[in-house]
């Protein structure tokens, strides 16, 4: 479900709430896709939210099984972003 949910927000070029790691943030998906190992990921550029490494803003690599909600905001994306 959630895969469907990020191809939504990165076709629609919208951002995406989502609670990960016991935090809430905004993310741009910039892609979707499957690791070797056969994990759902997508790479986003966070726009913030609090974040296990303590950087709030920045490109991440987040596993779509990691993620406990996610929804689409109306907030614009900017990706993709250089």
């Amino acid at each position: 479900m959630l895969h469907t949910v990020a191809c939504a927000a990165l076709k629609s070029k919208k951002c995406l709430e989502l609670r990960y790691d016991g935090f809430t943030r905004v993310v741009e998906v910039h892609a979707v896709g499957v690791t070797k190992d056969g994990n759902e990921v997508m790479r986003v550029w966070q726009v913030r939210g609090g974040s296990n490494s303590r950087q709030p803003i920045g490109f991440k690599l987040l596993r779509l099984d990691e993620a406990f909600t996610a929804h689409m905001t109306d907030e614009q994306s900017h990706a993709p972003r250089p």
